[in-house]
C-alpha cells in the first residue's frame, strides 16, 4: 500500500529535518522509492535521510519541486534557442537558478543524486546557456578553468575541431 497524502521528512546531510507534502517529496524518484520500500510499515512520520544534500541546497531542491507541483515547468527545448533562461522557461524558473555557480552545481548534484528530472534539466540547462555563443577562452573565464594546453597542443585541438566551428 502506497502512502498518497500526509507528510515525511526529508533529513539532510547535517541531520536538519524537512518536512514536506508526500506529494511534493514524490517528484524525486529516490525518495518516492524509498517510500515504496519502507510502505509495509505504516508509521506517520517516515524519514528519509539524504546523506548527499545539504540543508541549504535541500531547502532550494523542496522550494522547486512545491513550486513546479503548482504551476509545471515548460519542456525545455533543446538546443537551447536562448543563452537567456527567462526565454527559455517560465519567470519563476528563470529567477529559481538565478543564483551563484556553487549552488546552481550543488542543485545540479543534488537533482541527480535525487533523480528530479525536470531540476536536473534547469540546473543543466542554465550552464548550457552560460556556455551559449561563447569561445574557449570566455568559457575558461567563466568557470574559472586553467587552460592547461600548450600553444602547439591547443592549435593541434582548433584544427581538427575546425568543422563545428560557426561559419
Amino acid at each position: 500500500m502506497e502512502v498518497e497524502s500526509g507528510t515525511v521528512n526529508l533529513v539532510s546531510k547535517e541531520g536538519d529535518s524537512f518536512p514536506v507534502d508526500t506529494d511534493v517529496a514524490r517528484m524525486s524518484e529516490l525518495v518516492k522509492g524509498m517510500l515504496e520500500d519502507d510502505s509495509a510499515d505504516d508509521e506517520e512520520n517516515t524519514e528519509i535521510p539524504l546523506p548527499n544534500v545539504k540543508a541549504a541546497v535541500l531547502k532550494k531542491v523542496i522550494e522547486f519541486c512545491t513550486h513546479h507541483k503548482n504551476e509545471p515547468m515548460t519542456e525545455i527545448e533543446k538546443p537551447l534557442k536562448s543563452a537567456v533562461m527567462a526565454e527559455v522557461v517560465q519567470k519563476w524558473y528563470a529567477d529559481f537558478v538565478n543564483v551563484e555557480q556553487v549552488l546552481l552545481f550543488e542543485l545540479i548534484l543534488a537533482a541527480n543524486y535525487m533523480d528530479i528530472k525536470p531540476l536536473l534539466d534547469l540546473t543543466c540547462a542554465t550552464v548550457a546557456s552560460m556556455i551559449k555563443g561563447k569561445t574557449p577562452e570566455e568559457i575558461r573565464k567563466t568557470f574559472n578553468i586553467a587552460n592547461d594546453f600548450s600553444p602547439e597542443e591547443e592549435a593541434q585541438v582548433r584544427e581538427e575541431n575546425k568543422w563545428c566551428e560557426e561559419p
